[in-house]
C-alpha cells in the first residue's frame, strides 16, 4: 500500500482533527543542552518537548504501538522525537524505525532533532521512507546560535560559545541539505527567545527557503524553571502572529503546532488518555524484548528473604518463578567468576537468558549496560524479593535505590569497571 503523505498533521493543518500520532519515547540522551530547556523525564501533567513518563526499548516501543493501534484507529503516523534527541542515541532510533517499518508497511514515519548527527543516517531513513523529519534551528548566524545552547557535545568532545553555536549551524545547514537530497519532508522549528533571535525571523525564513524547507514552525519559547533563560518573558500571541505573518513572506507557516510531548499520542493537542499511559507503562516495565521467552526473575541476595547484595559481591543468584499460589524458588545459579572484566557479564547475561529481570542490591554502570543489552532489566532496589516478584510479575514500578553507584565492602578493583 502507498503511504499517504498527506496524512500528516503537523504538516497538513486541515486534516489534524482526522488523523492522530504517536511518539515512541526510545531516545532518553541528548548531544546538546539548550538554555530553554530542562527535559523531565516523568511528568504526566506537563505537556512541552523533552518531557515523558517512561523510556522503552525498540521492542518495547513497538509492543506498545501494537497495543495502541486498536485503541485509536486514527493513528498514522510514528514520530520519535526525545525526549533527547534521537540521533544521540541512534541505535535506539534506527531499530525502533526498522521495526516499525516491517510491521507497518504504510506507516508514515517521522524524527524530530536538533541536527547535530542526523547527516550519517539519513541514507537509511531514505531506505525506511521516513518521509518526514523537523530540525529544530533557532539561528543563522553563529553569534546567535552561541547564545541558545549551554554546550554541544560531539564525539566525545564538548564545545561552548562561539565553537559551539558554529557547529551547530555547520551540522543543521548539513542535514537539511542532505534530508532535502533525499526527497525527505523538512520542517524546521525555529524557537523565538526574545533578547536573543526575535529580529532574526525573515533572514533564518529566507535561508531555510532558499534550501527547499516545506515548512517553518515559528515556536514562542516556553518558560521553564531552571533554566539559563528561565527569566525571559516569552512572547505574546500578538507578537508571535506577527513574526509568523513576516516569516510567511518567505514559507509556509505552522500555526497550529501542540508542543508535543516525547511520548503524546492521538490528536494534536492530545498527549496521554489513561489507557494510553497504562499501557505504556506496561510496556516500559515489561520484558526488555516483549517477544523473549523469559519467565524467571532473577535475584541478588544474601539470604534469599530481602534484595540486599551488591552484584559484584554475589556468588550465587538466586531464580524465582511463578508458582500456583504466589512464586518459588526454582534453583540457585553460581555467578562467573570475578575477574574476567566484560567477559564476566557476557557470561552472566547467557546464564540468566530465561530470566527477564534482575534485582539486586547495587551494581555498576558496565555490568547494567551489558545485561540490558542482552536483554536482562537490571533493578537496583532494596525490601523483601516476594514484594518484588508480585510487582513485576502484575506490570508495576520497581523503587529503584537513589543512593548512586558505590562499590561493595569486598571490592577490590582498580577502578577501571567491575570484572
Amino acid at each position: 500500500m502507498a503511504i499517504d503523505l498527506s496524512q500528516h498533521p503537523c504538516f497538513n493543518e486541515s486534516i489534524k482533527h482526522q488523523y492522530a500520532r504517536i511518539h515512541l519515547p526510545v531516545a532518553p540522551q541528548c548531544n546538546i543542552q539548550c538554555n530553554f530547556c530542562n527535559r523531565q523525564y516523568d511528568c504526566v501533567n506537563e505537556s512541552r518537548p523533552g518531557v515523558t513518563s517512561n523510556i522503552l526499548t525498540p521492542p518495547q516501543a513497538l509492543h506498545y504501538l501494537k497495543k495502541m493501534m486498536p485503541v485509536d484507529h486514527r493513528i498514522k503516523v510514528v514520530g520519535i522525537a526525545g525526549p533527547g534527541d534521537p540521533f544521540a542515541n541512534p541505535d535506539n532510533t534506527m531499530e525502533t524505525l526498522r521495526l516499525v517499518r516491517r510491521e507497518y508497511p504504510d506507516m508514515i514515519l517521522c524524527v524530530a532533532s536538533n541536527g547535530l548527527a542526523v547527516t550519517p543516517y539519513v541514507k537509511e531513513m531514505a531506505e525506511l521512507q521516513v518521509s518526514h523529519v523537523t530540525i529544530t534551528c533557532c539561528a543563522v548566524k553563529a553569534e546567535l546560535a552561541a547564545q541558545i545552547y549551554s554546550w554541544v557535545r560531539d564525539n566525545r568532545r564538548v564545545y561552548r560559545g562561539l565553537e559551539a553555536g558554529q557547529l551547530m549551524l555547520d551540522r543543521q545547514l548539513e542535514a537539511i541539505t542532505a534530508l532535502k537530497a533525499a526527497g525527505i519532508m523538512v520542517k524546521v522549528n525555529m524557537i523565538i527567545v526574545p533578547g536573543v533571535n526575535e529580529n532574526h525571523v525573515s533572514e533564518l525564513a529566507s535561508t531555510m527557503s532558499d534550501m527547499g524547507v516545506d515548512i517553518l514552525n515559528c515556536m514562542a519559547m516556553c518558560h521553564v524553571p531552571d533554566t539559563p533563560f528561565e527569566t525571559i518573558v516569552p512572547p505574546c500571541d500578538d507578537e508571535m502572529n506577527a513574526i509568523r505573518t513576516l516569516a510567511g513572506q518567505s514559507l509556509p507557516q505552522m500555526r497550529h503546532c501542540s508542543r508535543c510531548r516525547a511520548d503524546a499520542v492521538g490528536l494534536l493537542g492530545e498527549d496521554l488518555s489513561p489507557e494510553a499511559l497504562n499501557n505504556l507503562t506496561e510496556a516500559a516495565n515489561g520484558l526488555l524484548n516483549p517477544c523473549e521467552n523469559r519467565p524467571y526473575v532473577a535475584v541478588a541476595s544474601h539470604e534469599g528473604m530481602l534484595v540486599n547484595q551488591h552484584l559484584g559481591e554475589a556468588k550465587e543468584i538466586w531464580i524465582y518463578g511463578p508458582a500456583e499460589n504466589g512464586y518459588h524458588l526454582i534453583e540457585k545459579r553460581p555467578t562467573p567468576q570475578a575477574g574476567q572484566g566484560e567477559q564476566r557479564w557476557e557470561k552472566l547475561a547467557d546464564m540468566l537468558n530465561d530470566c527477564q529481570a534482575l534485582l539486586v542490591g547495587e551494581s555498576g554502570p558496565s555490568p547494567r549496560k551489558i545485561l540490558e543489552r542482552n536483554g536482562l532489566k537490571v533493578y537496583r532496589t532494596e525490601g523483601m524479593i516476594r514484594y518484588a516478584l508480585e510487582t513485576i510479575y502484575r506490570g508495576g514500578r520497581i523503587p529503584v535505590c537513589s543512593t548512586g553507584f558505590k562499590c561493595g565492602s569486598g571490592c577490590s578493583g582498580s577502578g577501571g569497571g567491575c570484572g
